[in-house]
């Protein structure tokens, strides 16, 4: 990997103008060759997506039927496994759905994610996709009785996070049961409601379990759009953000969650000022999907922002906008102009070519393909135009996927 300098660029929460990386790391001097974004750019740190199951993404969204809504997230669960969706998703095993996702994060600016699975399902996996997908994480599924019984059961799961200083992840309050409300107290009682907990979804938390969650130093994943479809309701948010709860942003599966990360964040943003008459700061919802995120993950001494000595995720976009965060808040996929993971290019327009071979050789290196988004060519790690090709030859249609911003090169 060569070494390389952005220069003439907007740094969002750092200083400067320039940028340098050495090897996978951001660097305070000038490296290598020189890209010139003639102040025309913003670089932000890599998004990190606290919540996806990168097992279920696929489109069409399988909910409830017109004009009701679940009560937990079991029903929804029967309904999704009955559905056409999931039918024609089982003809792609599951090394194909996960290369899906791995594109489905790329695309939208994501370097970091989250695959709500155990690592027996996804252990060997995860380290072939595109982006980073973590690995360290004690898991439960769910604190019920109904739960999918991942992971060794809640209490050695979050003994295994203190130890290694990783975090502990699990659906909680995800519905209005009894079990389901009673969420908060159960951890509380099993001793396990601290910092290490990365709660998601939580739209059945009482003001108590807010204080709580608070208190113990807990993160929680909001997932405004998958929780409006399938519950016509989502958490707390202001009274959490209030409470100094650190929130992130998940997006949970695109089988019942948005298309994309980008998508998401404004999809929250909207959905909080339909519910409280105001804006949502967003610069609160960059640090949601930078900061707060790699806190959640305990990897902030890693990623999340544009210091020196942490990874180089960068994600470079057209500056569009005079205030950064809007300029965020407003960028899609087509936006995107370089995307960088622990300094490697893997999302690029063709003047970046050089940040891949140092020697200048204008080629594409083995390893990346072309491919068009909103009239550019790129180069992209890897081969996502075969990988569409392949998924539609197996699924007998030309399928449409709303987080592939592409289209292979014969339309099939």
């Amino acid at each position: 990997m060569s070494d390389y300098t952005l220069k003439n660029v907007m740094l969002v929460g750092a200083v400067g103008k320039v940028l340098g990386v050495s090897g996978d790391k951001i660097v305070a001097s000038e490296k290598g060759c020189t890209v010139d974004l003639k102040e025309s750019s913003y670089i932000y740190p890599g998004l990190i997506n606290t919540h996806d199951h990168l097992q279920g993404n696929y489109r069409p969204p399988v909910g409830p039927k017109p004009g009701v809504f679940y009560l937990t997230w079991l029903p929804w669960d029967n309904d999704l496994k009955a559905s056409d969706t999931y039918k024609e998703r089982s003809k792609l095993n599951r090394e194909d759905l996960y290369e899906l996702s791995g594109y489905k994060c790329l695309f939208s600016g994501v370097t970091t994610v989250n695959d709500h699975f155990p690592q027996k399902f996804n252990a060997n996996i995860l380290p072939k996709l595109p982006i980073r997908a973590i690995v360290e994480y004690g898991l439960a599924h769910e604190a019920s009785s109904y739960d999918l019984k991942w992971g060794d059961g809640i209490v050695i799961e979050h003994e295994k996070a203190v130890k290694n200083k990783w975090p502990f992840i699990t659906h909680l309050s995800e519905g209005f049961d009894a079990e389901a409300m009673n969420g908060v107290n159960h951890l509380e009682s099993l001793n396990v409601l601290d910092n290490h907990c990365l709660l998601i979804h939580c739209i059945g938390f009482s003001d108590e379990d807010i204080e709580k969650v608070a208190k113990a130093g807990a993160s929680v994943s909001w997932c405004g759009f998958s929780n409006k479809f399938m519950f016509n309701v989502t958490c707390k948010i202001r009274k959490m953000i209030k409470a100094e709860v650190n929130v992130t942003i998940g997006t949970d599966s695109s089988a019942t969650g948005s298309a994309n990360l980008l998508d998401e964040m404004r999809y929250d943003r909207e959905l909080y000022r339909s519910m409280y008459g105001e804006d949502l700061n967003p610069e609160l919802v960059f640090r949601m999907v930078t900061i707060n995120a790699a806190k959640a993950f305990w990897i902030q001494d890693k990623t999340g922002t544009l210091e020196e000595g942490k990874l180089a995720d960068l994600m470079v976009t057209k500056a569009q906008m005079d205030d950064p965060y809007e300029n965020l808040l407003n960028t899609k996929m087509e936006d995107i102009e370089l995307l960088t993971l622990a300094g490697k290019p893997i999302l690029g327009e063709m003047r970046f070519l050089d940040l891949l071979d140092e020697k200048g050789g204008g080629t594409i290196p083995a390893g990346y393909s072309q491919i068009n988004i909103g009239g550019r060519a790129m180069f992209v790690c890897g081969d996502p135009a075969g990988l569409y090709k392949r998924v539609r030859q197996k699924i007998g249609l030309k399928k449409v996927l709303d987080f592939l911003p592409f289209e292979t090169e014969d339309g099939t």
